[in-house]
């Protein structure tokens, strides 16, 4: 796995609770879908670097919360997801932390999944509030050969993340829950990052 520094440095490109966090460049993560608390589930967000950028702690002992949060090193929360079931669909909304309460909020993103009675119906629509009352705009995230593999597209069926199965510097594939994650440019992080949680609990690893 990617090196990690005893005392983990955040830079000045790091996300806080109310800001997007972009590059002009591809980033590239390793998520390791292992909480580091003892006995909760959760995943753990490593930059190339080794150091820790994000993390999920679910302290519900059962995996697939109905509520969970994406945080920052410090434990700040940048995306709250709430998970809901509506007859064949399921849903999980994320509301970005700006300070307002959940019920005064809408959804920042909303995921929506056809129920597992359709076999082999494995993508995703996502649906992104826009901002200043247009159009909103939408992802596909669709799953990739491998356990947890899987891309995510735009309305123009253009890559903007992509995560498979990581393998060493020699060459060699480490467990099916470590992925490493290619973010391109002008994509917010964090946003991306929200979806993995929302793809973990999807695959009860979290």
């Amino acid at each position: 796995m990617a090196k990690v520094h005893a005392f983990p440095q955040v830079d000045s490109s790091s996300c806080s609770a109310s800001t997007s966090c972009m590059s002009s460049k591809p980033e590239t993560f390793t998520i390791w879908m292992k909480s580091l608390l003892m006995q909760t589930n959760g995943c753990t967000v490593f930059n190339k670097n080794g150091e820790i950028v994000y993390r999920v702690d679910n302290y519900d002992k059962k995996a697939g919360s109905n509520e969970v949060y994406l945080m920052d090193l410090k434990g700040n929360v940048l995306f709250t997801i709430l998970r809901r079931k509506l007859f064949l669909f399921r849903q999980w909304r994320g509301y970005k932390s700006d300070g307002l309460k959940l019920k005064t909020q809408e959804p920042y993103f909303q995921v929506k999944r056809r129920s597992e009675i359709f076999e082999g119906d494995l993508s995703c629509q996502i649906t992104v509030r826009s901002s200043d009352a247009q159009e909103s705009c939408s992802y596909k995230l669709e799953a990739l050969s491998g356990k947890l593999a899987f891309k995510i597209t735009n309305s123009n069926g253009e890559i903007v993340a992509e995560a498979k199965r990581k393998r060493s510097s020699k060459g060699v594939l480490l467990g099916d829950d470590v992925l490493t994650l290619v973010v391109e440019p002008h994509t917010d992080h964090s946003f991306i990052m929200a979806l993995v949680t929302v793809y973990g609990l999807m695959h009860h690893k979290l």
